[in-house]
Parts: C-alpha cells; structure tokens; sequence
C-alpha cells in the first residue's frame, strides 16, 4: 500500500510560514506596493477571492492598465515575501522539531511515506529535511532524500553553514530523470524559490495559469503525472497537511484517482470542512470528497508533535494497513 503525503502552506505555518491572508498582510508592506498604489488597490479587490495569487494572475494578464513594471514589482514584492520566510526557517535551531522524545519526532513521520507532494515554494524542508541524514531515523527506510530533476549547486568556498545554505540554488533540468530506489523523491510541484531553469530564469509557478504554466515546463509537468501515478495506485492512501484545496488540477487528480481505492486523511484547523467547497453555504450540500476522506485532525503538527499522545495515535493510524 502506497503513503503518498501533500502538504501546502498550512504545512510551512507550524514553523513560522505564512498562509495566504499574511502573505497579502506582508506585500502590503512592501515598498514595490506602496510605490505602485494601483497594485495596492488590486491586493484589496482580490483579498476575499483568491488572495495575492489572484491579484498577481490580474497583473500577468497586463489587462485594465497594467503592464511589464507594475508585474515587476508585484513579483519583486513576492520573492521578498518567500527570501524573508526563508531566513526565518534559517534560524530554527531545532529544526523541524518542536520534542525531543524520539517517539514525536516529525521527521519519523515524514520518512514513512512513500513519496511527498508539496505546493510550497519556500525551503523548509530543504533547510531541515533534505539536507539532515534521514537514514539514521527509526523507519530506515531511506538513505537520503532528493528533489526528482533538480541539481544543487552552491558557490565555492561556502561549505556549511546558513550563509552556504541560502547561496545554494538548484538548476532544473528536464523531465528524463533518475530515481534512486533508497532515496525518497520530495516533489515541488510549483516549483520553487532558488530553482532556476536552463536560462537562468527563476521558476515559480504563482498567480493565474497554473496549469498552462506547468505545461510548458516538462519537469513539472512530470511531477504532476507522478502525482497522478502514485495517487492510482490500487489502495493508495494520501495525507494531506494545510492545503485549503484552492488548485483545481490538484483537486482534479484526487477525485479522478478516487476510483481506484484512494482515501485520504487531512490535517487542517478546519478537518473534513477544509476540502468541501461549500462549506460556507447554509444548506447542506454534498462534498464530493466525502467518499475518499478515513479521517481528519484539527490539531496543529506543532501540537501534535509536542506529546499529544492522543491525537499523535489516531494520524499513526493512517500508516496501517
């Protein structure tokens, strides 16, 4: 039985990542916006739909007059937004871990799965999981973890250390990849801060056109079939950590590979409701997820992983058979 994992920002936010309401909080301080006030504006109309994301696929359209210098500096603003989230995990001196008993370490959980998925753009596990010797956790299962495609690459002289582990960047290639049987992939399926592509140019798949954009880059266009791939395996069980279910390609594999035995089980603040898009509707109305989902926590990973025995035994549960 596959354990596939999906974390979105929800996942980030136990170390300090911010969700999306934050995120637009954060750009409305940033001095591209308030030297471009129309873009200010723009945040404000798209607060309750669609957040930032929204707003910056209305400036890549370049319609309703905006154009190159206004979409380079609502970008400039989100690239500092992801480099000051980035600095931030830097400093976590612990790590991903918020308990020193070897029974509530994240990292035992986040080696049990089979492959993961993330949305993020930020490098928290890059920081604090790719980078860690994995091998030595209780599962030993792995011997390391790598990112599918992509090369790491860090200036000379820089050998450890946080400033070598922000100079780093990591040079995508194409879709033709290795993969190592004792190593466990960690899938960025929008790509993220610090890769770059063939050209040079920074790849981070944001803003409006999701799928067209993914389309044109033939990694990521390969790691949303193996997204696919694993989720169609007979009986395949997917976790899901803080993603609000806000990308409809995601949420277009999931249903589409629920025919094949897929069940799910979320860690969100809202449980089940996060993934029923009518939730907000005063009438009932049915959740095409229901079918799929064995379970929920509404409990933080920081809770949970602080000795709360309780709800610590019932996200195990997901790992049996």
């Amino acid at each position: 039985m596959a354990h596939i994992l999906l974390i979105g920002a929800g996942f980030s936010r136990n170390w300090g990542g911010w969700l999306a309401a934050e995120a637009f909080e954060y750009l409305l301080g940033c001095k591209e916006i308030q030297d471009n006030p129309s873009l200010g504006i723009l945040l404000w109309q798209h607060k309750e739909s669609g957040g930032f994301e929204a707003a910056l696929a209305a400036v890549q359209a370049q319609g309703r007059g905006y154009g190159k210098d206004e979409l380079a500096a609502l970008q400039a603003a989100v690239i500092r937004m992801f480099d000051d989230m980035n600095n931030g995990y830097l400093g976590l001196t612990n790590g991903l871990e918020f308990n020193s008993q070897v029974g509530f370490l994240v990292r035992e959980m986040l080696v049990r799965f089979d492959a993961i998925f993330s949305l993020n753009q930020d490098l928290l596990l890059e920081y604090h999981y790719i980078n860690d010797n994995i091998s030595l956790c209780g599962a030993r299962k792995w011997d390391a973890a790598y990112l599918p495609g992509v090369r790491r690459t860090q200036p000379a002289g820089m050998l450890y250390g946080p400033q070598a582990r922000r100079e780093v960047q990591w040079i995508v290639g194409d879709e033709h990849f290795e993969r190592p049987l004792r190593q466990q992939p960690i899938y960025k399926l929008h790509g993220s801060t610090q890769w770059v592509d063939q050209n040079g140019s920074d790849l981070l798949v944001i803003g409006g056109a999701k799928t067209a954009t993914i389309s044109r880059t033939p990694l990521l266009g390969q790691y949303l079939r193996d997204f696919e791939a694993r989720l169609s395996q007979p009986g395949a069980r997917l976790m899901i950590i803080g993603y609000g279910f806000a990308d409809g390609h995601i949420n277009e594999i999931i249903q589409k590979t629920a025919q094949n035995g897929l069940r799910c089980f979320i860690i969100d603040p809202l449980g089940v409701d996060v993934a029923n898009p009518t939730r907000n509707v005063p009438v009932r109305v049915a959740n095409p997820m229901e079918n799929l989902i064995i379970g929920a926590s509404r409990r933080t990973l920081r809770e949970i992983f602080s000795g709360d025995r309780v709800e610590y035994a019932k996200i195990m549960r997901f790992f049996e058979a």
